[in-house]
């Protein structure tokens, strides 16, 4: 057979596809993660955050500050056990709550779309009053920018935060110890499954609401009780992703006991019908927090002495260092590797 050679001529590269952002990269999974260190902590430098955890931490003067920032896209604005307003508040009170701050302020911009009843705003802005004189903070600035019919989805709010961190109280994602023991709150994927049951095209009805409360209270009790090494508010991604980014940034193997994973019948059932893993649905009133093995039992009391800690629940524990990982003991006595949520699962859910 004869070779045929062309000289001079090479086979070109397969055209990639021009890359775009999709839903996937608000998901909080794989997808944000990517995200965020192709193109944010790059293209920013020296500018970018030092660490991943839910807030910054700063030193000036001889303080510790903690700062944090939030957008929340959910839709419908309300749903059962909540609405938009609570939710951006206490999603941004629990962020500094998750690095052991007690937070003291806010700030708040609203994207509004032309066409928005004021009734709607009342409410919501009576809902953010509520929440945050329950989480003890004031809302001390804010902004509003009005954008045309079809340009955002009613509404949008961003919330910044700033709080204040005791001496000595050194929590973060990078913290994890051997022998740590994992909490969880209470029950999981309550927010997730509440606002999809809201969106009525999906067809399916339930009784569950929302978990949307601010943590920060519970905090507290819970780092008055014992050491604490780890706290994460497991939002978009569910608990599963918010383990992986642990156990990554932490370089720890955490071993979670699926017999105690503490579920409402309602989610199961849910979870089941829809094809969905629980681990991954979203919460907006719970945390997960890696405490050591020694005042683990102290911290548990403590938490369930507290309005959002009633039904808080010893999960597993960290049993390695030096490769990060997640697996679930199964009942039958098996074991499954947990990761962070590949794409997006539901979407616009806070």
């Amino acid at each position: 057979m004869t070779e045929l050679r062309l000289e001079g001529v090479a086979c070109p590269a397969p055209l990639r596809p021009e890359e775009r952002v999709i839903l996937g990269h608000g998901s909080g999974g794989v997808l944000s993660r990517d995200l965020l260190k192709r193109l944010f902590l790059p293209g920013l430098g020296e500018a970018a955050p030092s660490s991943l955890d839910d807030a910054a931490v700063l030193e000036t003067g001889g303080q510790r500050l903690a700062m944090t920032t939030d957008s929340h896209v959910v839709t419908p604005l309300f749903f059962p056990g909540g609405d938009i307003g609570r939710l951006a508040v206490c999603g941004t009170v629990n962020d500094l709550a998750m690095v052991g701050a007690q937070p003291l302020a806010l700030t708040c911009g609203f994207v509004l779309e032309e066409g928005l009843p004021f009734e709607t705003l009342r409410r919501v802005v009576a809902s953010m009053q509520a929440a945050a004189q329950e989480a003890g903070v004031r809302i001390v600035a804010g902004d509003t920018k009005v954008v045309p019919r079809g340009s955002a989805d009613q509404l949008f709010i961003n919330t910044s935060g700033l709080g204040v961190l005791a001496a000595g109280v050194c929590i973060s994602g990078a913290n994890a110890q051997l022998g740590d023991v994992v909490i969880v709150s209470g029950t999981i994927g309550d927010h997730g499954i509440a606002v999809l049951a809201a969106r009525e095209e999906l067809g399916f009805e339930t009784l569950l609401e929302s978990d949307v409360a601010p943590l920060n209270h519970l905090v507290a009790a819970m780092l008055a009780a014992g050491e604490v090494h780890v706290l994460r508010d497991p939002t978009r991604g569910g608990l599963a992703t918010s383990l992986a980014e642990i156990a990554e940034q932490s370089q720890a193997t955490i071993e979670l006991d699926e017999e105690r994973l503490p579920f409402k019948p309602a989610v199961k059932a849910a979870c089941e019908l829809l094809g969905f893993d629980p681990l991954f649905v979203a919460n907006e009133g719970k945390l997960v927090a890696l405490v050591k093995a020694g005042d683990a039992e102290a911290v548990l009391a403590a938490m369930r002495q507290t309005k959002y800690g009633e039904d808080a629940a010893i999960i597993g524990r960290v049993t390695g260092s030096g490769k990060a990982q997640v697996l679930l003991r199964t009942a039958i006595g098996g074991a499954r590797l947990v990761d962070m949520l590949p794409g997006e699962l539901l979407p616009r859910i806070c």
